[in-house]
């Protein structure tokens, strides 16, 4: 279905400084927009290698169409990168349109994310950071993936894997970390899919992570209540009483250095990280990390805080993996009218997780 071109890459890349794959994202959507418009600001990891995976010429093609653009602003010089050419077959790259999300924008999204892997996994890239795809595009492809998340987790061959969003507050610089328990199934499914045996695993690999990639030893972990009220003692749903209250308590005996809170219910677990993401509250006491037990319970306090901030965090991956927190907004792609802000968010938390894992003498030759 496709192949590489490197003839228009740099080499790849002096061990003594982070390296970081950027993948296009679907052709179709803004990722190309974000990336150029990222890497136009010089304060972006200003001492990384920064190798963008995808297609040249779709690249250029951008570039071209928002320099004519009313609302341009500082875009980078796609001549100026370090680009890996995936080279898709001319019937694919013939039905990709800006706009318009596709079996083919899906089949070229899905390639550079392939390659991406097979690369990082290889040990020439420390990290990834991915620009939106769509789901609808991959399945019209023939990738029944739930999103990234899962392709990623398959490739790299672990089970044990999350999504983690995390956002630094541009008003009193607290960083909110928030876990998913479930992720992108129903609504429907998510009572009978949450077990404690699922639960320990989240919270282990929330654990792992505050410890591994932020540092901490010890802290404080809010976890949310399924129902209302997280259950008004059985009045207003069963499962807190019937397992999540005994499976905290077990958990608390077995983490004596991480403070668990909870379960919290879900409709005032938000308050005190708003307090502190705004600052309008001086005797908030937010949490290190939240637990939310399903997609919409976690993300929408997520988005209303920082949705131009917020970035998708792979953990239990055996590599970094960031990526912005939007989607392809197939409805304005080309318009130059893309706002970079979580792209830059998610190259900058990536090169900070990155130096983090690795030894103290690289951290202080790289970024």
């Amino acid at each position: 279905m496709y192949q590489i071109n490197q003839s228009n890459s740099r080499n790849l890349l002096n061990k003594k400084r982070l390296r970081l794959a950027i993948t296009l994202g679907d052709p179709a959507g803004i990722g190309a927009e974000v990336i150029l418009k990222a890497l136009a600001d010089s304060g972006v990891g200003q001492h990384c290698d920064f190798t963008v995976i995808g297609n040249r010429d779709l690249l250029v093609q951008i570039y071209k169409r928002l320099k004519g653009s009313e609302n341009l602003t500082l875009l980078a010089n796609p001549d100026e990168l370090n680009v890996i050419d995936i080279h898709l077959d001319t019937e694919i790259e013939d039905e990709i349109i800006l706009g318009t999300g596709n079996a083919a924008s899906g089949a070229a999204s899905f390639a550079y994310m392939e390659y991406a892997i097979a690369q990082t996994l290889a040990g020439n890239f420390d990290g990834i950071v991915t620009a939106p795809i769509a789901k609808s595009a991959w399945k019209s492809a023939g990738y029944n993936y739930p999103g990234q998340t899962e392709l990623l987790a398959q490739k790299s061959g672990v089970e044990r894997f999350g999504m983690l969003f995390v956002a630094r507050s541009p008003y009193t610089g607290w960083t909110l970390r928030t876990l998913l328990a479930t992720t992108h199934i129903p609504l429907s499914q998510v009572a009978n899919t949450l077990t404690p045996e699922l639960l320990t695993t989240k919270l282990d690999l929330l654990v792992e992570c505050l410890e591994q990639d932020f540092g901490m030893t010890s802290g404080r972990i809010a976890i949310a209540g399924l129902n209302p009220h997280s259950g008004e003692q059985g009045q207003l749903g069963t499962e807190e009483q019937d397992w999540l209250i005994p499976w905290l308590e077990s958990e608390r005996q077995k983490r004596p250095n991480f403070q668990l809170e909870g379960p919290i219910p879900p409709d005032t677990m938000w308050v005190k990280p708003g307090q502190a993401w705004y600052g309008n509250s001086p005797g908030q006491n937010p949490a290190d990390a939240y637990l939310a037990l399903y997609h919409d319970q976690g993300l929408i306090p997520v988005k209303l805080m920082a949705f131009d901030r917020a970035v998708n965090t792979s953990i239990g991956l055996p590599f970094v993996r960031t990526s912005p927190d939007h989607g392809t907004a197939f409805d304005i792609a080309g318009k130059g009218i893309a706002d970079a802000t979580s792209m830059k968010a998610a190259i900058e938390l990536a090169i900070e997780l990155v130096n983090q894992r690795v030894q103290p003498f690289f951290r202080r030759e790289s970024c």
